[in-house]
């Protein structure tokens, strides 16, 4: 229960699927934890919920595609809790699922400026919080589509690559520094997110669900703790040695 005492974090699109796991999780092993999101009411909720239990939690609205308002939520964090050693780039869209030749150029930069941009503002400014600190752990979120490929939402697939390879940049750049930088690949888990990107698909609900979990050799898609505790691992003492890494979580899709 003691994983990441003394650590504070921040963990963006906090309210929901894997960024609520990883907050709950990340609190029961001793952190602080900063919750943001654009999501007023649910974060405000899950504060009064997790403060309850004498947790130290807070909530700051964070559209990580506004610059400002990523630099103001992380100096909030800090100011709030003391320090911030933690950043979990969580917050991210799928898109319109459609074919290239049919996506508009805003369809494209929406996607771009949440998924991309938005890792980017983040560790822009978390970098000097834990410059001060002395030390640091950066968790973005890629997907099992920043290592392998699928005919459909080209800017997801786009972005998730692009996360990847700027977590290997960071990870070298800042390396000297005692910042890590990794990033987590999840498999299909069963978040609003996918709900929504299967409802998209013009099938059946059910059978999309089905037909999903069967592309994993496992059988299922994944629970957002599954993600959650390997955020853990990265954030806390235990990977101290690990930075540019992968951390594949997907019931073996990538394995095919």
């Amino acid at each position: 229960m003691d994983r990441l005492a003394g650590k504070v974090a921040a963990v963006t699109g906090g309210t929901l699927g894997i960024g609520k796991a990883t907050v709950e999780r990340m609190l029961e092993e001793g952190a602080a934890v900063g919750i943001l999101d654009i999501l007023d009411d649910e974060g405000k909720a899950l504060v009064t919920e997790l403060g309850a239990k004498g947790y130290k939690v807070d909530y700051w609205h964070c559209d990580v595609a506004d610059e400002a308002q990523v630099k103001a939520a992380f100096d909030g964090v800090a100011e709030r809790f003391g320090k911030l050693d933690v950043v979990v780039n969580n917050a991210g869209i799928a898109g319109a699922n459609k074919p290239t030749d049919q996506l508009t150029e805003e369809e494209w930069d929406l996607v771009q400026d949440v998924n991309v941009k938005g890792v980017f503002f983040c560790t822009k400014h978390a970098i000097p919080h834990m410059r001060k600190a002395g030390s640091g752990s950066i968790i973005n979120l890629s997907s099992i589509y920043g290592l392998v490929s699928a005919p459909d939402i080209p800017p997801y697939h786009a972005s998730k690559g692009a996360v990847r390879l700027m977590t290997k940049t960071d990870a070298m750049t800042y390396a000297k520094e005692r910042i890590r930088v990794n990033s987590v690949h999840p498999g299909f888990i069963w978040t609003p997110l996918v709900e929504k990107h299967l409802q998209s698909s013009g099938q059946d609900l059910e059978a999309a669900k089905q037909a999903t979990a069967d592309l994993h050799p496992v059988g299922h898609m994944g629970e957002p703790d599954d993600i959650a505790w390997g955020i853990v691992y990265l954030a806390s003492d235990e990977s101290k040695f690990v930075t540019g890494s992968e951390l594949v979580i997907d019931g073996g899709y990538t394995a095919h």
